[in-house]
């Protein structure tokens, strides 16, 4: 199998993640008062599983180019429980052929299938 034209090199992944907690985690740690997590880990059981289920859905709906988009969350704080941030995937519907925005582009969002959560996050976070 060939790699994918997506794939980035671990040098980047990580320049990549260096930027975000220099840029975005210092400043999320002072504002929460602790480290949140960054990491989020699926099994590809579940992320298959959820794209058959998007699969299947968009087919019935008659949409022949699904997408998935993600999605920064967060968990509400509970008194016991810091509000530890998420992500969600959610489906999109198919590309326009001409896209002139972001949104177009990449699919509007496909509110007629469930978005899926219950990932796993780090804490602390694994650096990569």
């Amino acid at each position: 199998m060939e790699k994918p034209k997506k794939c980035i090199s671990i040098e980047e992944a990580r320049k990549e993640r260096d930027e975000w907690v220099r840029t975005r985690g210092k400043d999320i740690q002072e504002c929460g008062g602790y480290e949140d997590t960054r990491e989020f880990w699926y099994s590809l059981e579940e992320l298959q599983e959820y794209l058959d289920y998007v699969r299947e859905k968009s087919k019935e709906q008659g949409v022949k180019k699904p997408g998935i988009r993600f999605y920064l969350g967060a968990y509400p704080a509970k008194k016991d429980k810091k509000g530890y941030a998420t992500i969600f995937l959610v489906p999109t519907k198919e590309v326009a052929e001409e896209a002139e925005s972001t949104e177009e582009v990449s699919g509007p969002n496909n509110y007629e299938i469930e978005p899926m959560n219950i990932t796993h996050g780090g804490y602390p976070p694994t650096n990569y």
